[in-house]
């Protein structure tokens, strides 16, 4: 289904659970189904009412001009928390993975009545661009196999599909996991034009973001409790980088998990829930 907001941005969204439990809000990184089923049925059979959703230019929601999206990381965070009004009167746990890590932190600094909790996997504390000294940036030879894969027919949903299994060879996923998802994500796309899929599937909109002014020094200021999740295999934000995160937020518990990288692995979803919910 679709939310729209009162600043008229329609949001896709899926809902599990009860809806008169309290809320687990997951921002789509950047579309929903970075969240896996597997882990919204887990919350949802913990008694949570689970909505994950779709960021701007990907999914179900508004798609305008995804190669120069006139909106900043403080909408995307605004967005959130008007959404999490519009669900439920109360606070609401809130979620992010990878880059909608960002959103999600910015959501908690710049709105902190929208939300009672905090979860973020797999991100870091500053924006796309150069890290801060402290932090490990993208592994080298990784990337540099990442940007050797030819760029497939946008408008192929198979050849969409095989790229995102060898992108995740390189970055520690299951191929198969991601191929799946990848399909699905071409199928809820607003249309096969490239610039859509490549929105969709690559979370290309945050090269082209406007994602200042920093937010990291503002980290002290949250006051919920946060769990912060990282893959011990992660390529992409290396574990450091949820070490960090853990360090600079107040009270929050840091789970490494052993077995996972960039993506959450299905056999992941009952210990991340655990970990979530007891934030």
């Amino acid at each position: 289904m679709q939310h729209t907001l009162p600043n008229g941005v329609a949001l896709g969204a899926e809902h599990f659970g009860d809806p008169a439990a309290p809320l687990v809000l997951l921002v789509g990184g950047t579309t929903m189904l970075s969240w896996p089923d597997t882990l919204c049925e887990a919350l949802a059979r913990d008694g949570r009412h689970v909505v994950r959703y779709d960021l701007r230019d990907a999914g179900a929601s508004t798609t305008l001009d995804p190669d120069a999206p006139a909106y900043t990381l403080r909408d995307l965070a605004a967005d959130a928390a008007a959404l999490a009004r519009e669900l439920d009167d109360r606070p609401a746990h809130l979620a992010g993975i990878g880059v909608s890590g960002f959103v999600a932190q910015v959501a908690a600094l710049d709105h902190p009545e929208a939300f009672s909790a905090l979860t973020l996997y797999g991100t870091r504390p500053v924006a796309p661009g150069p890290v801060d000294p402290d932090l490990p940036d993208h592994d080298a030879k990784a990337m540099r196999q990442l940007f050797a894969l030819p760029m497939p027919d946008w408008s192929d949903r198979a050849a969409v599909a095989e790229r995102a299994a060898a992108s995740a060879v390189i970055l520690g996923n299951d191929p198969d996991a991601a191929r799946t998802v990848a399909a699905r994500i071409f199928d809820r796309a607003a249309s096969t034009e490239p610039v859509v899929q490549m929105a969709n599937q690559l979370g290309m909109v945050f090269s082209q973001l406007d994602c200042t002014p920093r937010w990291r020094e503002r980290l002290p200021e949250l006051a919920i409790p946060t769990v912060v999740l990282h893959g011990r295999r992660d390529v992409f934000f290396p574990v450091g980088n949820g070490e960090a995160l853990a360090r600079d937020i107040p009270g929050a518990r840091l789970v490494v998990l052993d077995d996972a990288a960039s993506a959450i692995p299905d056999a992941a979803a009952d210990e991340i829930a655990e970990a979530m919910l007891a934030a």
